[in-house]
């Protein structure tokens, strides 16, 4: 496994932005893991498919392909080839990721997939359960949280400049429903990483949040200092490579095509 960055907490709490931006920064690959979940909840929807009905979900699961590209300032999300990066950032399709997500056979899946992405070069990843399941041995784990009603001011905020208005009082109620099942779910409930530096960005401005994680990632002995980070404040002067997810069905793309097995 190549150098990876986990960052994980809840909904709100500024995993996104400050992944894509350290991930930028650095010249790292950036995952985002929650997408995957959005583009099968997604396929879920459209196909008229009961959550509750778990064969036809776990059926559902094997017979999609979901795959990432691009690059942190330009990521796309691929469903079945075809790009739903715009179509997966709706609340019902994030409410009904939440779901699935709980769900042991689709967590397994998407593991696999998330997995491979580490072969691909130093990556950061955000997500929920990236520095306890997915990637354990993780260089530098963080853990980023807030209280609910920051992480709601900023969730609302986010939708409306989407041009989806949402009351703050049903952004805060759906939040909270979010982190009770990501937190009580049996299978990879959303907990701090042993070992992860752990940021509350209530406060923080955007600027502040990144700049805490990066300077976690580059006091680390092991941090591959890419040609995009060089010279940076802090960073060491041996270079690693550089990288970005490629487009689907090339060498460089993330890819899954789960089949039968």
């Amino acid at each position: 496994m190549s150098f990876v960055v986990t960052i994980d907490g809840p909904a709100g709490a500024g995993k996104s932005t400050t992944a894509r931006a350290v991930a930028a920064r650095l010249g790292f690959l950036y995952v985002d893991t929650g997408a995957l979940y959005r583009a099968l909840a997604l396929k879920v929807r459209q196909g008229g498919i009961s959550p509750d009905d778990l064969a036809a979900v776990e059926r559902c699961t094997r017979e999609t392909q979901v795959a990432l590209s691009g690059s942190p300032d330009g990521a796309h999300v691929w469903l079945d080839g075809a790009e739903v990066g715009d179509a997966i950032r709706t609340p019902e399709v994030s409410e009904l990721a939440s779901r699935l997500a709980a769900q042991s056979p689709v967590r397994r899946r998407l593991v696999e997939i998330q997995r491979v992405l580490a072969e691909r070069g130093p990556l950061v990843a955000e997500g929920r359960d990236l520095g306890t399941v997915v990637y354990p041995d993780a260089a530098v784990k963080v853990f980023l949280d807030a209280d609910l009603d920051a992480r709601a001011r900023r969730r609302a905020r986010e939708l409306e400049g989407r041009g989806i208005p949402v009351p703050f009082d049903d952004v805060r109620a759906e939040l909270a429903r979010r982190d009770e099942r990501d937190r009580g779910r049996a299978d990879s409930p959303l907990l701090i990483p042993e070992g992860a530096l752990v940021v509350n960005t209530s406060a923080l401005s955007i600027e502040a949040q990144i700049e805490a994680v990066l300077s976690a990632v580059r006091a680390h002995p092991d941090f591959p200092a890419t040609e995009r980070d060089r010279g940076a404040p802090g960073a060491p002067r041996d270079r690693g490579k550089r990288g970005e997810t490629g487009e689907p069905g090339t060498p460089g793309g993330v890819g899954a095509d789960p089949g039968p097995g």
